[in-house]
């Protein structure tokens, strides 16, 4: 393996292109580490791209800056039309991606025969990129999926009732952006074909379709998560098979179960029975007290569930419990989509 020497003619080039490239690299990944840290606030990520920068600045070794003005880029300035194309997050992460990629394969050729370990570190990162950039992608899609949590107080969970499907609908126009299918009875492939046609309708409007309890059917629908109860398969386990881009919720009544979910990385909570339900008969009212005390220090959305209706709204306002949960005050109302409208209405007031 040679030594470079910048008396030649051809060394000097090369140190050139290695420098030139390894400041590109080192840009495109400093977009990626800003944009998970200060975007997704996903740490993981941003340890990952800071790693990689430092190691490519390690060898950013004195031979190849002194090249830098060795020979004068007559082709500085020079653009694409495709670059004013990106307007969205997702075009800047994929072309830093793809320049990161482009600059380490230009380090990886040009490298070989004189830096043997550089060449190796560009490829390894290289590849690398390739996995953490469809990882970015997807966390970008959770974290578009999130917002619509934050911003939304009212969660509607469906019942088996006749004409739901119109009722969906009903309560989307009403203003609701949360709908959550539920599965009790019928086959597995009329619930799919169900939950397939809701989410062209959630489409629509803008709104997150969740499906309770079945992974299986919210993979297969392309809904947007599930929402898990404690008796249903584990958090980890439904990670593993929808990935980050999808949301996963969890009910939870006590203290261990909200901490436990939150520890797994659930992305929000669905806390209660609050008052009693006919939906949970077995299950014993927290009470407002009770649910304050459990929820004083959640620093995810969670939502208030359990035997909430557009008359109860007020009191849960007055003690700072904004974001509900609510099946039956919707699903049997004569006009769904003006309930939707007047419990909207009631979230938002002022106390």
């Amino acid at each position: 393996m040679k030594t470079l020497d910048l008396k030649l003619l051809e060394d000097l080039r090369v140190a050139q292109i290695i420098d030139a490239n390894l400041d590109r690299a080192r840009e495109g990944l400093r977009v990626l580490e800003d944009w998970a840290r200060f975007a997704l606030e996903r740490k993981d990520l941003v340890k990952s791209f800071k790693d990689y920068r430092q190691t490519l600045g390690k060898h950013h070794l004195k031979i190849y800056k002194e090249s830098r003005n060795f020979n004068i880029d007559r082709c500085t300035g020079l653009s694409h039309p495709e670059q004013f194309k990106r307007n969205n997050a997702n075009s800047i992460i994929s072309s830093n991606a793809a320049r990161v990629q482009e600059a380490l394969r230009v380090i990886e050729e040009f490298s070989r025969d004189h830096n043997l370990n550089l060449s190796s570190i560009s490829s390894k990162i290289r590849y690398e990129i390739y996995n953490l950039e469809i990882v970015l992608l997807k966390a970008h899609s959770n974290y578009s999926l999130l917002k619509i949590l934050n911003e939304n107080d009212l969660y509607f969970i469906t019942h088996d009732t006749e004409n739901l499907y119109e009722k969906i609908k009903n309560i989307l126009e009403g203003g609701v952006k949360i709908i959550q299918l539920r599965f009790k009875k019928g086959k597995d492939s009329d619930n799919l074909k169900f939950a397939i046609k809701t989410r062209e309708l959630c489409d629509k409007f803008g709104a997150l379709l969740l499906i309770n309890d079945r992974v299986d059917i919210a993979l297969a629908s392309q809904a947007d998560g599930v929402h898990l109860g404690q008796n249903d398969m584990d958090l980890k386990s439904a990670r593993n098979i929808l990935g980050f881009s999808k949301i996963i919720g969890i009910s939870a009544s006590n203290e261990w179960d909200i901490k436990k979910a939150i520890e797994d990385g659930c992305d929000y909570l669905g806390i209660g029975p609050v008052f009693a339900t006919e939906t949970k008969k077995e299950k014993v009212p927290l009470g407002i007290d009770k649910l304050n005390s459990l929820t004083k220090e959640i620093s995810i959305p969670w939502f208030a569930i359990g035997g909430i209706k557009q008359d109860n709204i007020s009191l849960l306002k007055k003690n700072n419990i904004n974001k509900v949960a609510i099946i039956t005050d919707l699903i049997y109302s004569k006009n769904p989509k003006e309930k939707a409208m007047m419990i909207i209405n009631s979230l938002a007031d002022e106390n």
